[in-house]
């Protein structure tokens, strides 16, 4: 699991939560359902089961992989529309081809994110690109949902694309883990990913018996998703592994550990921290259209009817694949 990494995590700035920080308490743990996208892509569905309260303004992320392909097997789904809110995708093992129907795209790979803003609606593909079909390889990534606010959901789309070597690299105080800001801040560090969601997403690798209490802005929501390994959550260390999500309540820090001894392919903890500004709207859900609605659902099926989302383009240079995004 590459993503970003350092030699020596102490040459890094160190963040911790101040000693009078009021710990958040874990709600629930959940286990992430299994299942396939598209052409057949193995996912876990991390928020499943869990009320979207706690959740808003997240909609759904799903764990794409880990798995290890044989020539030929690399799968993806076809074109598809998205309106009313941003898709971020973090590759972590791999390599991914995208592109829209307004003529965006490019190339994510170790540690790279690409953050669509679908605002007002386009066509979009992710591909595995010809040379990983024809060699088969390692593949593993994050698909976020981040909901957008009825002022911004018709917005005009935009694309980030976040090269892994401009995230944000934190440690704490004994520089047992690593800490990727993707998104938003951590303790005053900026992460590149712009949004208009006020959010944090941070990758955070955990050695074995290491622990981390950051400081979490309390008008935020509390998620940690486990993408390897095992350990715990929360100052009652309430045990948590591979698949699951820990949803924390109200407070001004949250606490994660890494188990002494981990499993023999996972060297360390592996987690996605996750804290978003709830945007307390109506939502109305269907599909790959997010809106505040049921008309505005309806009328965006019309417009993706009608070729008002865009169009494929003719010669789009990727096979009919990818995971939906």
């Amino acid at each position: 699991m590459p993503a970003v990494t350092v030699e020596n995590p102490l040459t890094l700035p160190r963040v911790t939560a101040p000693a009078d920080a009021v710990a958040r308490p874990v709600l629930a743990v959940t286990t992430a359902p299994s299942g396939f996208e598209g052409e057949g892509f193995p996912v876990r569905r991390a928020f499943a089961g869990i009320n979207y309260r706690h959740l808003d303004p997240f909609i759904m992320m799903d764990q794409m992989g880990e798995v290890e392909y044989a020539p030929g097997e690399p799968k993806g789904t076809p074109w598809h529309p998205h309106r009313g809110f941003e898709t971020v995708t973090y590759i972590i093992d791999g390599i991914f081809d995208h592109q829209d129907s307004n003529g965006g795209g490019g190339t994510i790979t170790n540690g790279d994110t690409q953050w669509m803003t679908a605002g007002s609606g386009l066509l979009h593909i992710e591909a595995p690109p010809e040379s990983l079909v024809m060699s088969g390889g390692l593949f593993h990534g994050l698909q976020l949902w981040v909901n957008l606010p009825a002022k911004d959901k018709m917005m005009a789309p935009r694309y980030q694309d976040i090269r892994g070597g401009n995230v944000q690299l934190l440690t704490t105080p004994d520089g047992g883990a690593l800490l990727r800001v993707i998104a938003g801040e951590l303790d005053g560090h900026q992460g590149p990913g712009i949004t208009h969601t006020p959010i944090t997403m941070i990758h955070a690798t955990l050695a074995p018996g290491a622990e981390i209490t950051l400081p979490w802005r309390e008008d935020f929501n509390g998620l940690a998703y486990v993408l390897a390994g095992r350990g715990s959550v929360g100052t009652d260390r309430r045990p948590i592994h591979l698949g699951q999500t820990a949803v924390f309540g109200a407070g001004s820090s949250l606490t994660v550990r890494a188990d002494e001894k981990q499993d023999s392919h996972t060297p360390d903890l592996e987690v996605v921290l996750l804290g978003g500004q709830p945007i307390r709207e109506p939502m109305a859900h269907y599909g790959p259209f997010v809106m505040n609605t049921k008309d505005e659902l309806m009328q965006a099926f019309e417009d993706f009817q009608k070729g008002r989302l865009g169009t494929i383009p003719a010669v789009h240079g990727m096979s009919e694949g990818g995971p939906q995004g």
